[in-house]
């Protein structure tokens, strides 16, 4: 199989890559990123004969199109991902993250791909900032793609997931960076977030890989935490220092009017739409992370050894 990773040097990048090469049927994995020495350093990291590291953006249809020739299997990965920069940038967010996505299921299409994944996020889910609702409108134009590919064992899926511990920007090393402060600023003492690790994201992409037949939003289950916990575990104090525009006091990971179907380590959302045939029993309980069960201080000790 040959994989095309867009947006692939970044922290799920390198974990999808290391694991790919050892647990995939891989003839090939091509890695488009915009950032040119982060494919240099990459390159280093990754001296197999299957790797193709490409200049490039998703926001370039031409391009896109050009280095998805012969691909079997795009994840897509690429996109603005900071609250704050695409508050203050919103015609960049919407080029990457809605033009973008559009260019990768256009140039999928068009180049018969066939499956194609796309990571999204939990902040989609009745969006309070620009970067959630160029989300939800990057998933709505992934999971409507199957549209067009009726009839042409073509499919396009989406992996929704929170922050991943330890990856960048989210709240472990923004705490571990901040060595000189007595008190962790802790926006709302109500806070919190799911856990989830690099190795569970790429789990539930292999997941959606391997199962989907197209239209699914696949959907991981999680255990949560308490902000303030996970303060006291990393051995702090913390202070509250108020909620910032745009964020959230839970993740949440869909809503009520969704159709969603539990499976046995994931859940599912599958649209209600006529060309979209599998289905199974709904349920009705909602799933954010301050109804999940919590983890423990100590139960956050140890994970955080592992992060």
């Amino acid at each position: 199989m040959v994989y095309l990773l867009t947006g692939g040097t970044g922290s799920f990048g390198h974990r999808f890559t290391e694991r790919a090469l050892k647990e995939r049927d891989l003839r090939k994995l091509i890695i488009l990123s915009r950032d040119e020495f982060k494919l240099y350093k990459m390159r280093q990291e990754f001296p197999d004969e299957r790797m193709r590291f490409f200049i490039g953006d998703v926001r370039d249809f031409d391009r896109v199109k050009r280095v998805m020739e012969g691909v079997d299997i795009v994840v897509h990965a690429a996109a603005m991902k900071q609250i704050p920069a695409c508050e203050e940038s919103p015609f960049e967010a919407v080029k990457t993250n809605i033009l973008g996505t559009q260019n990768v299921c256009q140039a999928a299409l068009d180049n018969r791909v066939g499956k194609v994944v796309s990571l999204s996020t939990d902040k989609a889910v009745s969006p309070v900032n620009l970067y959630g609702t160029t989300k939800l409108a990057g998933e709505k134009i992934v999971i409507g793609s199957n549209v067009y590919a009726q009839g042409r064992n073509q499919s396009f899926a989406v992996v929704r997931y929170g922050n991943v511990a330890g990856s960048r920007g989210s709240v472990i090393p923004h705490f571990r960076s901040l060595t000189e402060v007595v008190d962790l600023p802790v926006t709302d003492r109500r806070m919190t977030r799911f856990w989830m690790t690099l190795d569970d994201a790429v789990d539930i992409v292999f997941k959606a890989v391997d199962t989907a037949v197209g239209g699914e939003v696949f959907i991981p289950k999680m255990k949560a935490f308490k902000i303030t916990d996970l303060a006291e575990a990393m051995g702090k104090t913390w202070k509250e220092v108020g909620i910032r525009g745009g964020e959230k006091l839970h993740e949440s990971m869909w809503t009520p009017t969704d159709r969603v179907i539990e499976m046995q380590y994931h859940y599912e959302i599958h649209p209600v739409a006529e060309w979209f045939k599998l289905s199974g029993p709904r349920i009705d309980e909602a799933y954010s992370s301050d109804i999940a069960q919590l983890l423990s201080v100590d139960e956050l000790k140890e994970r955080l050894k592992t992060v």
